[in-house]
């Protein structure tokens, strides 16, 4: 019977559909790591610090999926570009021989990483291949983003040929972080485009690379309208939702010529720089 001595674990609610355990435990095995564990546990806002209380040193660190990659933040300390960017983490580390700096008794210090953004980037990158040459200093390609998602604009903004991105939203005015955040990291005067769902199929059209965000079978009305229009697409879709798999709006985009990503990419690529 193998003894565990390090644990290991992705938190989040809902997180029964998670593949995090899969992905971890697989990469455990591969590195000989065998007293090492990755589990999955359902925890919401309100759960978060009886959760971290509850702990003790075999624990190394932890994955974070929504509602809790914010409300982690009073907790920890930004440790790496994005985190501190975007006041949002995925990862957790503990240091269990320093105290919590703010004092928070029962917890250990805590450092947050972002893996999100550059797994993003490496899922694409892969998809790539040797398909795509880029010219340094050409920044000439177009990206859409669909929903309001910071973590995907960083992404795009670490994309050495995207030159502008349009976020394609619901809401178009409920994320004021995305403008100044494209100002910040892409060059020129008008580096994003933030609009609504009205003209879906003609914005889509025109990407070299798109990103969707919202969750569930929210962009499914979009699939229809791509599946019922005429015009065909060239660029390469990255679809983050991975249950169901493939989505609608990958099986439409695919169907209408363009290149298709799983959410499961994102989700490896991501998680890789976390075991590492």
């Amino acid at each position: 019977m193998t003894i565990i001595n390090h644990r290991c674990a992705v938190l989040g609610k809902p997180i029964a559909h998670s593949l995090s355990p899969v992905l971890h435990n697989a990469a455990y095995r591969a590195m000989g790591l065998d007293d090492w564990h990755y589990g999955k546990y359902e925890v919401g806002e309100g759960d978060l610090e009886g959760f971290l209380r509850s702990l003790d040193p075999q624990w190394a660190g932890l994955s974070l999926t929504m509602p809790l990659k914010k409300t982690i933040q009073p907790y920890g300390e930004p440790s790496n570009m994005w985190a501190k960017e975007l006041n949002v983490a995925n990862t957790v580390v503990f240091d269990w021989a320093a105290p919590h700096p703010s004092g928070i008794s029962g917890i250990p210090a805590i450092r947050l990483y972002n893996t999100d953004v550059l797994g993003i980037q490496l899922a694409f990158e892969h998809a790539y291949g040797v398909r795509r040459v880029v010219i340094p200093g050409d920044r000439s390609r177009e990206a859409v983003i669909i929903g309001n998602g910071n973590t995907a604009l960083a992404a795009c903004t670490m994309m050495p040929d995207i030159g502008h991105v349009t976020v394609m939203a619901r809401h178009p005015g409920k994320n004021p972080d995305l403008e100044p955040l494209a100002r910040k990291f892409l060059p020129g005067e008008h580096p994003i485009d933030i609009v609504g769902m009205d003209d879906a199929v003609g914005v889509l059209s025109k990407a070299d690379v798109v990103i969707n965000t919202i969750p569930g079978h929210a962009a499914d009305g979009i699939a229809q309208e791509l599946s019922d229009a005429a015009s065909s697409v060239t660029g390469t879709l990255l679809d983050v939702v991975y249950d169901p798999r493939p989505t609608d709006l990958m099986k439409a985009w695919k169907g209408h010529g363009g290149a298709t990503i799983g959410g499961e990419e994102m989700l490896l690529y991501q998680a890789m720089i976390q075991v590492w």
